[in-house]
Protein backbone atom coordinates (compact mmCIF):
# COMPACT_ATOMS: atom_id res chain seq x y z
CA UNK A 1 0.00 0.00 0.00
CA UNK A 2 1.41 3.49 -0.73
CA UNK A 3 0.71 6.31 1.17
CA UNK A 4 0.39 9.58 -0.54
CA UNK A 5 2.19 12.27 1.88
CA UNK A 6 1.23 15.72 0.79
CA UNK A 7 4.27 18.61 0.49
CA UNK A 8 3.63 21.99 1.60
CA UNK A 9 5.87 25.04 0.14
CA UNK A 10 7.42 26.61 3.20
CA UNK A 11 9.43 28.96 1.03
CA UNK A 12 7.70 31.97 2.29
CA UNK A 13 6.79 30.40 6.10
CA UNK A 14 7.49 32.96 9.00
CA UNK A 15 9.88 31.21 11.52
CA UNK A 16 9.21 31.86 15.70
CA UNK A 17 11.35 30.79 18.29
CA UNK A 18 9.43 29.65 21.83
CA UNK A 19 10.48 32.16 24.44
CA UNK A 20 12.23 30.43 26.51
CA UNK A 21 14.49 29.51 24.43
CA UNK A 22 18.39 30.51 25.07
CA UNK A 23 20.12 33.88 23.53
CA UNK A 24 23.17 31.70 22.27
CA UNK A 25 20.67 29.69 19.30
CA UNK A 26 21.76 26.54 20.23
CA UNK A 27 19.17 23.43 20.59
CA UNK A 28 16.07 25.25 19.42
CA UNK A 29 12.89 24.49 17.32
CA UNK A 30 11.12 26.95 15.51
CA UNK A 31 7.36 26.79 14.21
CA UNK A 32 5.53 28.76 12.12
CA UNK A 33 1.67 29.65 11.88
CA UNK A 34 1.00 30.50 8.82
CA UNK A 35 -0.13 27.31 7.52
CA UNK A 36 -3.55 26.32 8.22
CA UNK A 37 -4.40 22.67 9.95
CA UNK A 38 -0.78 21.85 10.40
CA UNK A 39 2.20 23.08 12.39
CA UNK A 40 5.35 23.48 10.24
CA UNK A 41 9.08 22.62 12.64
CA UNK A 42 12.24 22.84 11.92
CA UNK A 43 15.96 23.05 13.16
CA UNK A 44 16.58 26.56 14.16
CA UNK A 45 20.35 25.29 14.07
CA UNK A 46 19.41 23.85 10.69
CA UNK A 47 17.52 26.56 8.55
CA UNK A 48 17.64 25.08 5.32
CA UNK A 49 17.39 21.54 6.55
CA UNK A 50 14.69 19.18 6.55
CA UNK A 51 11.08 20.02 8.16
CA UNK A 52 8.49 18.17 9.67
CA UNK A 53 4.74 19.26 9.50
CA UNK A 54 2.56 18.08 11.42
CA UNK A 55 -1.22 18.64 12.31
CA UNK A 56 -2.29 21.48 14.37
CA UNK A 57 -4.41 18.49 16.65
CA UNK A 58 -1.18 16.35 17.12
CA UNK A 59 1.03 19.42 17.60
CA UNK A 60 -1.28 20.86 20.85
CA UNK A 61 -1.29 17.37 22.35
CA UNK A 62 2.76 17.39 22.35
CA UNK A 63 2.69 20.69 23.69
CA UNK A 64 -0.30 19.59 26.22
CA UNK A 65 2.22 16.81 27.15
CA UNK A 66 5.71 18.30 27.60
CA UNK A 67 4.23 21.45 29.61
CA UNK A 68 2.71 18.90 32.02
Amino acid sequence: MKIDIPEYDLSTAVWFKSSFSGGSGGDCLEVSADHPGVVPVRDSKNPDGPKLVFRAAAWSAFVADVTR
